[in-house]
This record gives structure tokens, sequence and C-alpha cells, in this order.
């Protein structure tokens, strides 16, 4: 009965050994890269999870291929800019400043300022009505 359900046991837990990615790299500097890479690029299908972080396919195919390109020698820069190329720059956590991202750059801010003038008109207008409310 007690090997039954050791063997039990052991088969219910393959499945969840086999979720684990693990990459063997040359060194701790490389595995490292791995790291800081897998948590910089964003997965295309999650949107607000990293590749590190995510459990979609399209995640687990970016992770192997970080570490084949690491493994490869290819700089950080280069497999960024792999990923850019082939997701756009949305894939990124840190997009470049240009044209097509302006927006995501001037958009927080200008709603912010906007939020502000907002608030100080109805404040003004608000104001406004005491003083009327009292001269009357």
């Amino acid at each position: 009965m007690i090997r039954a359900l050791m063997l039990l046991t052991l088969l219910l837990a393959a499945p969840l050994q086999a979720a684990i990615d693990l990459y063997q790299f040359d060194d701790n500097a490389q595995q490292d890269r791995f790291h800081r890479l897998t948590e910089e690029l964003r997965c295309p299908k999650c949107q607000n999870q990293s590749i590190a972080d995510s459990d979609a396919e399209i995640a687990r195919d970016m992770r192997e291929r970080v570490a084949r390109m690491i493994r490869e020698g290819r700089s950080n820069e280069e497999i960024v800019q792999f990923f850019v190329a082939r997701y756009g720059d949305f894939v990124s956590y840190r997009p470049p400043v240009n044209e097509r991202t302006a927006i995501l750059w001037v958009g927080p801010v200008a709603l912010l300022i906007l939020g502000g003038l907002g608030i100080l008109l109805l404040a003004r207008r608000a104001s406004r009505r005491v003083e009327e409310d009292d001269a009357e």
C-alpha cells in the first residue's frame, strides 16, 4: 500500500518537474545576463508580465531563444533588438524614445498636467460660487 502511494505521488509530481526551465550556462555572468534580460523583456501575450514571470508558450520560446543567444555570445543589445524587430517596441520595458513611442513617454506627463489643470479650474469655479453665495 505504501509503495503504491509513493508511486502515485511520484507520477503526480512529474508534470510539475517538467514545468521548470533549467538552462545551463558556462559561468555565473551568463546566468546573471539571462535573468536580467528575461526580466527586461515583456511577454507579447501576457502584456504586463516579463518573460521570466510568464507561463505562456511564447514566453518559454523567448526564454529559450535568449539562453541560446547568450551561449552564442550575442550582446544584450543584440538580443533585445532581435525581439524588438520581431515583436515591436512593446516587448521592451524600456522602449526607445522616437516618434512611434513618443506617446508612451509624453502621455503620462500630459495626463498629469491636464488632470492638474482640471482640478485647478474646478477649484477656481467652486471658490467663485462660494464668493457669489457670500455676496448675496
